[in-house]
């Protein structure tokens, strides 16, 4: 079954931090793409630019309103997914507590329709 893990993390966080820092998780998540690949789990996965560049559309009575910025205004934001393979609900919740994002923000784990 496809799941899609959608990882959620504080953009504050991520622009506090310098390129120093930030080099330790990228390779972590460079790892964790390839554990994905070796063990044939992998399908697709994609970082998402900040929020600020979101653009959100809303259709009410007919009439298009579309807003800057991203839908929620959580404390957390929407910065990227993972699309993978697993066996159950149980195999996907462990490929979510093992990816580096889900230390400092959080992972949902969402079933994929086919």
């Amino acid at each position: 079954m496809q799941y899609m893990l959608l990882v959620y993390m504080r953009e504050l966080d991520a622009g506090r931090q310098d390129q120093e820092d930030l080099g330790p998780v990228y390779q972590e998540f460079m790892a964790y793409t390839e554990g994905l690949k070796r063990r044939g789990q992998f399908i697709a996965s994609h970082g998402l630019k900040p929020s600020s560049t979101a653009t959100t559309v809303k259709v009410r009575d007919g009439k298009t309103l579309t807003t800057d910025g991203p839908f929620s205004g959580d404390r957390e934001q929407l910065g990227g997914y993972f699309l993978v393979e697993a066996g159950d609900l149980d195999e996907a919740i462990g490929l979510a507590e093992s990816m580096p994002g889900a230390r400092f923000g959080a992972v949902e784990i969402r079933p994929v329709r086919v």
